[in-house]
Order: structure tokens, then C-alpha cells, then sequence
């Protein structure tokens, strides 16, 4: 697994700056829309949307996988994908904003489902996103799946981060990370849209960086998805984050850790709906009407005392970033939601009570558009 120094380390880069086009600027619904993208697997991918021709093209670079996919648009809004190498298969756009897609065939070996989050191609500096806090998720295929958490970027470069690691809790590593140390700059690609870095672990692999400069950034590392959202103004709920998202997800059930960190289980991919009213009440179902996350109020992490207060746990209130546990006699759920313009991030880590090395146990995540 990699080291979380090289984890927030990356994120520095995407947090000190990434600027693009703002996404309620007026663009023709034909224009040809193009998308940098992260997997949670931990492939980096470069996306073109032609919505004249119904074509997506793609290039993995971390794996090299190439393809022009032919489309078409379902009445729900969301797209078919007719992919020949039956890699991309469905996929969600906000045009000029973000694009979903269900991948099946990523990682090295091109053989990992994955769920791909990629965001509208811009130009991008290294000075933007200094003196901001930014709330995160991330999305991995293995160690349990999810985290969340905040990273405070200071004006000299400082960076502090805080996160909650639900896997922590059963693996005895512990659920919390803390870090704080100084962050220089990246090297930016050609096209002057996203940062590359050679990866420390000498695997000769790359991470790249990339963003909007709305307040959304994503990392792409080899071993998954770092996604974040600017922190709001307050720790409450707002209003006007209620709604119906369409999203993507990605799912892992009875899930083990064994040598070498490598993680059983069975995944998935899917497309859901999310529901959240003005109480801030959530719910997730999939297409079939099963419901993945039931109708539970969201309360602030700054709220909860077992992550944030007396407890001395995460180092950050976290405005922005809410959760819920339920908890049961024999079990344990964990799920975090983060709000930001058009776009939720959501995830859930569950498993048997009491918490010990030898649990199973089943994890979620996924994005919403609306």
C-alpha cells in the first residue's frame, strides 16, 4: 500500500492550483467536450466526448488502453456504451463539468472493474488553491476501500492533513492519519492540463494531478482515486444541496485483507439514484430499486463525537463533509457524503461487531451528478 505521505503529497499538487473552464460558462450542446480521469483501480485515463457523432474516445494512459466508443443516450439522460473491447460500458455527464463511467477492464493487468471520475480538461497553475481547505475522499480497489478526511493548504505550502480510515479500525492499524509537512511543486504535461510526477516507490509509474478551478481537484495515484470538494462556509446542512443525483458506484462485498495486502471479494459496478431532501435525509438506490444506503439524516462530522471534539480524533471540523453510523448487534456502518455545487461524494464501510482482524466486510462508493 502506498505511504500516506505520497498520498497527500500529491494532493498538494492538485490543491495548489488548477483553473479551467468555470462550469456555467455557455457552450454549445455539440461542441466536443474533453475530460481528464482518475479510476479507482489507479489508472489515469484522457476522455473526448463528440455528442454530434456519439463517440467516446479514450486513452488509459497507465495501462495503455485505447478505444472510440459509440454511444447512445438513454431516456433517463445516462449513456449506453458500446465499447468493442468491452472496457467502458455506461457512463453520466454533466456536460462541461464531469463525466461517470462504469470501466471494466483497468489496472495493470487490465482485468479490475473500476469507477472512473473524470472532470472537464482546463489549464491549470500552482498557485490557485493555496490558503483553502478542501475536504476528500478516496477511492480505492483494495485496503478497505474508502477514506475521508480534510487537508489544509497555507499560504507558505504548509500542509496539514486529517482523515478517517474505517479499515483502520478492524486491522488494528488505527482508523485516524494525521500529518502536517511542507510541499514544493509538480511538473506540468505539455498540454498544460494536468501535473505529473514520477512515483517515489520507484515503479516507474506516474501520478498525474488535475482539476477544476471551481473547487473540485482529483489525484490519480497507482494505488486509486483521491477526490475532493472545497470545504463550505458552514458545518450545516444547506438546503439547496437537496435533490436527485444520478450516479455511479462502486461496490465490494465480503471483502478480506490476506498477505501482501491483497483484497478478496466480490465487486461491482452499477448506476444509482440518490435522494436527498431538504432535511438533509439521504437515500441510494440502484436501478432496480434495491436500496443501498437507507434514509438516514446526515450529521456533520464537526457533530460527531467519536471523529471530531473531546476525543482529540480528526484535526479539522470537516464543514461540508457529513456521516451517519449505524450501528446494530452484530455490525457496524460507516458512510460519508461531501456536497459541492452539482456534485456528492458519498461512500460506506461496513462489518461485523466486534471490530477484529478476522472480519469481512463490505465497502461502497460512488459520485452523483445533478
Amino acid at each position: 500500500m502506498q505511504t500516506r505521505r505520497l498520498f497527500l503529497l500529491l494532493l498538494v499538487f492538485a490543491l495548489a492550483g488548477c483553473t479551467s473552464t468555470p462550469s456555467n460558462s455557455v457552450v454549445s450542446p455539440s461542441a466536443v467536450r474533453t475530460y481528464n480521469g482518475t479510476a479507482s483501480v489507479g489508472d489515469f485515463l484522457n476522455i473526448t466526448l463528440d455528442p454530434v457523432a456519439k463517440t467516446l474516445t479514450y486513452t488509459d494512459v497507465s495501462n495503455g488502453m485505447t478505444g472510440v466508443v459509440p454511444y447512445t443516450v438513454n431516456s433517463d439522460g445516462t449513456y449506453t456504451l458500446n465499447d468493442p473491447n468491452n472496457n467502458l460500458v455506461a457512463a453520466y455527464e454533466v456536460p462541461n463539468y464531469a463525466l461517470l463511467v462504469q470501466a471494466n477492464k483497468t489496472g495493470p493487468s487490465k482485468d479490475v472493474p473500476a469507477l472512473v471520475t473524470a472532470v472537464v480538461s482546463g489549464q491549470i497553475s500552482l498557485t490557485t488553491f493555496e490558503g483553502n481547505t478542501y475536504n476528500y475522499m478516496q477511492f480505492r480497489t483494495a485496503a478497505g476501500g474508502v477514506e475521508a478526511g480534510s487537508v489544509v493548504i497555507g499560504n507558505d505550502a504548509s500542509i496539514t492533513n486529517s482523515s478517517y480510515w474505517p479499515f483502520g479500525a478492524i486491522n488494528q492499524d488505527g482508523p485516524i492519519h494525521s500529518s502536517s509537512w511542507s510541499a514544493s511543486g509538480a511538473v506540468a504535461d505539455a498540454s498544460g492540463t494536468f501535473l505529473k510526477i514520477a512515483d517515489p516507490g520507484g515503479s516507474g509509474a506516474f501520478d498525474y494531478v488535475f482539476g477544476t478551478g471551481n473547487g473540485i481537484f482529483a489525484v490519480d495515484t497507482p494505488s486509486g482515486a483521491i477526490l475532493g470538494l472545497q470545504q463550505a462556509a458552514s458545518k450545516d446542512f444547506d438546503p439547496t444541496f437537496a435533490g436527485t443525483y444520478k450516479a455511479i458506484y462502486y461496490q465490494k462485498t465480503g471483502a478480506t485483507t490476506g498477505q501482501n495486502n491483497a483484497e478478496s471479494g466480490t465487486p461491482s459496478l452499477g448506476n444509482a439514484t440518490i435522494t436527498i431532501t431538504s432535511a438533509g435525509q439521504v437515500t441510494v438506490q440502484d436501478t432496480q430499486g434495491n436500496t443501498l444506503v437507507q434514509q438516514v439524516t446526515l450529521v456533520p462530522v464537526a457533530d460527531t463525537a467519536y471523529l471530531y471534539g473531546s476525543n482529540g480524533e480528526l484535526a479539522n471540523p470537516c464543514w461540508g463533509l457529513f456521516t451517519f453510523r449505524i450501528t446494530t448487534g452484530n455490525s457496524q456502518q460507516d458512510v460519508f457524503v461531501s456536497f459541492m455545487s452539482r456534485a456528492i461524494l458519498f461512500s460506506s464501510f461496513k462489518t461485523s461487531l466486534p471490530l477484529t482482524p478476522n472480519n469481512t466486510y463490505d465497502y461502497l462508493y460512488g459520485v452523483g451528478l445533478k
